[in-house]
């Protein structure tokens, strides 16, 4: 039997932020300056960064409860031809992150038949490749993948 052989994720960085509401606009920058020369085009890497702030700030908001002292924790790593943006909070317990979220339906928030909130992972999951959560003990992740060449939902080459 043949083995392929997996690439190992090349980790590009690891940082945390105090869980501040304005932080996911450091989290965005810092994660564009990371990828930049890394082969995304110019619209792939705005809609990157958007899904960066968006998880970021969910992180922030709802896994952290904004408290400051709580660190979110970010990583940045690439295997092949795919970047990939782990974004953790500790809100695992307290706070769930739904597995299939209702999806949004503009007309039956603007009805009260829907939370106006629960845009943030409809938009995250357009935005990028791939999206995954989970959810270990205490920790939440949101895992953004975006690949390299190609386009992502909704693009035009």
């Amino acid at each position: 039997m043949t083995q392929v052989a997996r690439r190992k994720p090349h980790r590009l960085d690891k940082f945390t932020l105090p869980s501040q509401p304005g932080n996911e606009r450091l989290a965005l920058a810092r994660v564009a300056e990371i990828v930049k020369d890394l082969g995304l085009s110019e619209a792939r890497l705005e809609k990157l960064k958007t899904a960066v702030a968006e998880a970021t700030m969910n992180a922030i908001e709802h896994g952290n409860s904004n408290r400051a002292e709580i660190p979110v924790e970010i990583e940045v790593t690439q295997t092949g031809a795919e970047i990939v943006v782990a974004i953790t909070d500790q809100g695992g317990q307290a706070h769930p992150v739904p597995g299939h979220p209702e999806e949004p339906d503009l007309v039956k928030k603007l009805d009260g038949d829907q939370s106006p909130r629960g845009w943030g992972l409809f938009l995250i999951r357009n935005m990028v490749d791939a999206m995954d959560v989970t959810t270990n003990g205490q920790q939440h992740t949101i895992w953004l993948t975006m690949r390299t060449g190609g386009t992502a939902h909704g693009e035009h080459v």
